[in-house]
């Protein structure tokens, strides 16, 4: 029998909200196949929520956590740091589950101490071009993996298809996606006039959408995806360069918490049920649209005539539409569940797995 040599993955996981959990109750779950089937045994050496956080070298109880964090000392995203880098363990990932710009802020002192760095935080990839580029070429010096594959379409492989038509030399033309499954699942789903607040309220309890719906709704958060897809391609650009095209009133736009945009959504209910009519009018679907071409970035609301790659996307699908120099005429076509707590930790996972080899 062939024996397997083992190499152990120390993780360091800040976040421990929807995602979080489902990360680690799948690494619970496939703790024995890894090992047997993959060579890697995965230890986690600290976790760390909002408020507490938690070290044990020697690995904490997977299945025990939430007691061993509940008696943790208070959180802090510095000495989160410090402990981990004065561990010095080989094969440490630092995993980011949070939507935090303080932790975003701390990658660069993870890779430049060999510590590798898994994010399903945007903040960093869309952040200045520079502090980008900083975090690649910290990775590349330091040899430590900056992975963020659920940065766009959750658990979808968007970014490692891209980086792999890159790297096999094809040249990306344009990209055409809708990258928003909280979007996808609103503009799906509403149907009838005088609904678009409670379906909207609906993908919040679904756990769809970002803490802060207007994140999703203003299309900042789909902004922000395309801007990293153009980086990727290699494009020195800004989220400045993306051109927003809002859907959402002014005033709604204005509003400072949840409850008073979820009231501004009520009262603009005409504005929505134009937008509705509008697009049945027309015989097509209302979907929030991605688009690069030629270093040309725009996001927005478009009606979506029957037959085009986009019109059947279903609930919160993400699909995205690759037209390459090899892709010219017919697009490579990547799409599936775009959001949720589950598929965003697989595609984590996968993060984890890889930046192994």
């Amino acid at each position: 029998m062939k024996l397997i040599k083992i190499k152990q993955l120390n993780l360091f996981i800040a976040g421990v909200g929807n995602v979080g959990k489902k990360l680690l109750e799948q690494i619970s779950n496939q703790t024995i196949y890894l090992k047997e089937k993959i060579g890697v045994e995965i230890k986690i050496v600290a976790i760390s929520s909002s408020k507490k956080m938690i070290f044990n070298d020697s690995g904490i109880e997977i299945n025990n956590w939430i007691n061993e964090l509940n008696s943790g000392e208070k959180a802090n995203e510095l000495i989160f740091f410090k402990k981990s880098k004065k561990l010095n363990l080989k094969n440490s990932v630092f995993i980011d589950n949070t939507a935090s710009k303080l932790i975003s802020n701390t990658y660069k002192n993870y890779l430049k101490n060999g510590i590798s760095v898994v994010t399903c935080n945007k903040i960093a990839c869309s952040d200045n071009y520079s502090n980008y580029l900083n975090l690649k070429n910290l990775s590349f010096k330091h040899n430590s993996s900056f992975l963020f594959e659920t940065n766009v379409g959750a658990g979808l492989p968007i970014i490692d298809t891209l980086n792999n038509l890159i790297s096999s030399g094809d040249r990306i033309n344009s990209i055409q996606g809708v990258l928003s499954g909280s979007l996808n699942y609103i503009f799906n789903n509403f149907k009838n006039i005088n609904s678009f607040d409670k379906i909207v309220t609906n993908a919040m309890n679904e756990g769809f959408t970002e803490p802060d719906p207007k994140i999703d709704l203003s299309g900042i958060d789909v902004a922000r995806k395309i801007l990293i897809l153009s980086r990727v391609i290699g494009e020195k650009t800004e989220l400045s360069d993306v051109k927003i095209n809002s859907f959402l009133p002014t005033n709604c736009l204005n509003t400072n918490n949840t409850k008073d945009l979820l009231k501004c959504l009520s009262k603009n209910a005409n504005h929505f049920n134009k937008l509705l009519n509008e697009a049945n009018s027309k015989k097509s679907k209302l979907k929030y649209v991605a688009e690069f071409n030629n270093t040309n970035i725009n996001v927005g609301l478009k009606s979506i005539p029957e037959g085009h790659h986009f019109y059947n996307i279903e609930e919160s699908d993400n699909i995205v539409l690759f037209y390459t120099q090899r892709y010219h005429t017919h697009p490579l076509i990547i799409k599936g569940a775009g959001a949720g707590a589950e598929v965003t930790a697989s595609g984590i996972f996968r993060d984890i797995i890889k930046s192994s080899k």
